[in-house]
C-alpha cells in the first residue's frame, strides 16, 4: 500500500492573523453556558493565555517556524515530541496555535489529571481530553478541531536529561489509525528546548510505585532552587518547527486498518520528526538563546 503522502504548504507571509473566537454552537442556537461537552471552558483559556503570555513572550521567548503549514478550517491531528518533569511543550503549543491562529487545541493526556480533585477540573477546563480513541475520533471528525497528542507518552517525559531529543517509540501508532478513520491529516511538531527547562537527572522508582505514578523526578530545578523547583522552569529558548503535513491514501470510517500499514506510517512520521529535532540542534547556538 502506499505511504502516507507528505503534503507541502506555501509560505507564508509572516503575518499574524487576528485571534477569533470560534464554537461549535450553531448561530441561531447560542450557548447557555461557557462550559463545552468536553469541559472546556473559553473563558478559562483567556484567562490562562493572559496568565501564559508573558512565560511564553519573555521566558521562553518562542519562536515558530512553518506555523502557516496548520490548517485553518477543518480537522487535523497534531503530533509532538514531548519532554520534561512538568513539560512545557503542551501549554506552549496550545497558546501559540490559539493566540496566532485563533483556533482552539484539544489536548489529549492521560485520564490520571481527570481523577486528580481541583486539578482534573482544571485541566478539562484547559483544554484536556482524556485520550481515548473515541474522543479523538468525535472532536477530529464530527466537530473538525485541532487536536493534539503526544505519542512518547510518559516515556517521552520520563526521559532523564542524558538521553534528551531522542524520541522513544510511538507506541504502536494508534494516532495514526484514529486520523485513518477521522480522514485528517497528522501535522508532526518538533520542539527544541523543552528537555532543558526542566531536566531530570534520576527518578526515584520505589516512590513511584508507592505513590502508583508512572515516575517521581529528581530534577536539576529542585536540586538548584529547592521547593520552588517543584514548578520554576529554567529559561531555556524554545523554538517549534511544524513539518509538512501527511494525508493518507485510505477511506476514513472502516472498521479496521492494516497493522502493518499503521505501524509503517507512524515509524516515518518518527523519524520525520527525530530528523527534524537534529537539524534544529545542528543549528541551535545556545540553550538559552536559540
Amino acid at each position: 500500500m502506499p505511504p502516507g503522502r507528505v503534503t507541502e504548504q506555501p509560505k507564508s507571509t509572516g503575518a499574524l492573523l487576528p485571534l477569533r473566537r470560534p464554537t461549535t454552537a450553531p448561530p441561531d442556537e447560542p450557548r447557555l453556558q461557557d462550559v463545552d461537552e468536553w469541559g472546556r471552558s473559553e473563558r478559562t483559556r483567556a484567562l490562562v493565555r493572559r496568565l501564559y503570555g508573558p512565560i511564553y513572550r519573555r521566558w521562553f521567548r518562542v519562536e515558530w517556524e512553518g506555523l502557516e503549514k496548520i490548517p485553518l478550517h477543518g480537522g487535523a491531528l497534531l503530533v509532538a515530541n514531548h519532554a520534561g518533569a512538568i513539560p512545557a511543550d503542551a501549554p506552549t503549543i496550545m497558546h501559540g496555535i490559539e493566540e496566532e491562529l485563533g483556533r482552539p487545541v484539544y489536548g489529549l493526556a492521560d485520564n490520571l489529571f481527570r481523577s486528580m480533585p481541583v486539578a482534573g477540573t482544571a485541566w478539562a477546563r484547559g483544554g484536556g481530553v482524556p485520550a481515548h480513541p473515541d474522543n479523538a475520533y468525535r472532536l477530529l471528525r464530527d466537530q473538525q478541531q485541532l487536536v493534539l497528542v503526544f505519542p512518547e507518552g510518559t516515556k517521552g517525559t520520563g526521559k532523564l536529561f542524558s538521553e534528551r531529543y531522542r524520541l522513544r517509540r510511538f507506541g504502536r501508532g494508534g494516532f495514526v489509525e484514529i486520523a485513518m478513520r477521522a480522514g485528517v491529516p497528522v501535522v508532526p511538531i518538533t520542539v527544541v528546548g523543552s528537555e532543558e527547562v526542566m531536566p531530570i537527572l534520576a527518578k526515584a522508582p520505589q516512590l513511584s510505585r508507592l505513590l502508583g505514578v508512572p515516575y517521581v523526578p529528581i530534577t536539576a530545578n529542585m536540586l538548584l532552587l529547592g521547593p520552588l523547583g517543584l514548578f520554576g522552569y529554567f529559561p531555556a529558548k524554545l523554538k517549534l518547527r511544524v513539518l509538512d503535513p501527511v494525508t493518507f491514501d485510505v477511506n476514513p470510517d472502516q472498521d479496521r486498518y492494516p497493522r502493518s500499514r499503521v505501524f509503517e506510517e507512524a515509524e516515518a512520521i518518527r523519524q520525520r520528526m527525530q530528523s527534524s529535532l537534529y537539524d534544529m540542534l545542528r543549528h541551535r547556538r545556545s540553550v538559552w538563546f536559540g
